[in-house]
C-alpha cells in the first residue's frame, strides 16, 4: 500500500506575492511523505489550472503568467496518489496586483502668503496600488519626513513662511511597491501677498461719505426739492 499522502506544500519559487501585469510566477507543490506515482493539481478560485503527474520526490513546478486581474488572488494544490480517489491540500498563497502610481498633484488652499503665515501642501496620487508613500521638497532639499497612507488620502505638511527663500518652488515625490516606479509632482510656489497700503483705508471713507451724500440727496428730492419747485411756480 502507497504511504499516507501528508499536506502538501505550496512554495513561491520565483516571483513575488505583489505583481505586476505580464510578470511570470512559478509556484512548486510537493507532498513530502507520498510514494510516487503523485497526482498534483493547481487551483485558482477553486477551478483547476493545470496538473502534473510525478513519478518521483521532486516538486511539480507550475509557471503562470499575470495577464489579467482575475489571475491574482489565492491559489492552492492537491496532491493525489493516481491509483486511488481523495487527495489532501496545501496552505493557499494569495497574489495581489500593484499597481504603477500616477504623477502626484501638489497644491495648497492659498497661493499667496504673508511673511509670518502658516500654510500647507497637499500631495496626492489618483491612482496606483496602496499604501503611497510621499516626500516634500523645496528644490532639491528633503523638507518632511516620509508620510506612507493607507487609504486614498493627501499626504499634507504644515510650513511657515518666515523669509522670502520660503516663496521658492515646492515639489512632492511618491512612491509604491512597484518596481521602479517613482513620481515628481508639479512645481508650486507661494507669492508673496501685497501688504495692504494705508491708502486704502483713505479711498474707502471718502467712497462711504459721497455714497452718504447721493442716498441723502435722492431722499431730500420729495421732500424738499419738489415743494420748492412747485412753490415757484
Amino acid at each position: 500500500l502507497p504511504e499516507m499522502l501528508s499536506n502538501p506544500k505550496l512554495v513561491l519559487v520565483q516571483g513575488a506575492l505583489n505583481v505586476v501585469m505580464k510578470q511570470n510566477v512559478t509556484l512548486s507543490c510537493l507532498s513530502e511523505s507520498a510514494s510516487p506515482p503523485v497526482r498534483y493539481t493547481l487551483f485558482k478560485h477553486n477551478q483547476q489550472v493545470s496538473a502534473l503527474n510525478r513519478s518521483d520526490l521532486t516538486p511539480a513546478l507550475f509557471t503562470l503568467t499575470i495577464n489579467s486581474a482575475s489571475d491574482v488572488g489565492e491559489y492552492k494544490c492537491k496532491a493525489e496518489y493516481i491509483i486511488s480517489s481523495g487527495g489532501k491540500y496545501c496552505n493557499s498563497l494569495i497574489f495581489t496586483l500593484i499597481e504603477p502610481i500616477s504623477k502626484p498633484v501638489l497644491s495648497s488652499p492659498t497661493s499667496q502668503a504673508k511673511k509670518g503665515q502658516n500654510v500647507t501642501l497637499s500631495c496626492l496620487s489618483e491612482n496606483g496600488s496602496l499604501p503611497i508613500s510621499y516626500l516634500f521638497f523645496k528644490g532639491s532639499q528633503n523638507i518632511s519626513p516620509q508620510k506612507t497612507m493607507q487609504k486614498r488620502e493627501a499626504a499634507v505638511i504644515f510650513l511657515f513662511i518666515d523669509s522670502l527663500s520660503d516663496y521658492g518652488t515646492y515639489k512632492c515625490k511618491a512612491s509604491n511597491s512597484f518596481p521602479n516606479n517613482a513620481k515628481y509632482s508639479n512645481g508650486f510656489n507661494f507669492t508673496l501677498a501685497e501688504e495692504r497700503s494705508h491708502s486704502q483705508p483713505l479711498i474707502i471713507s471718502l467712497g462711504l461719505t459721497l455714497l452718504l451724500l447721493i442716498v441723502g440727496f435722492a431722499l431730500a428730492i420729495p421732500f424738499f426739492i419738489i415743494p420748492l419747485y412747485k412753490a415757484s411756480e
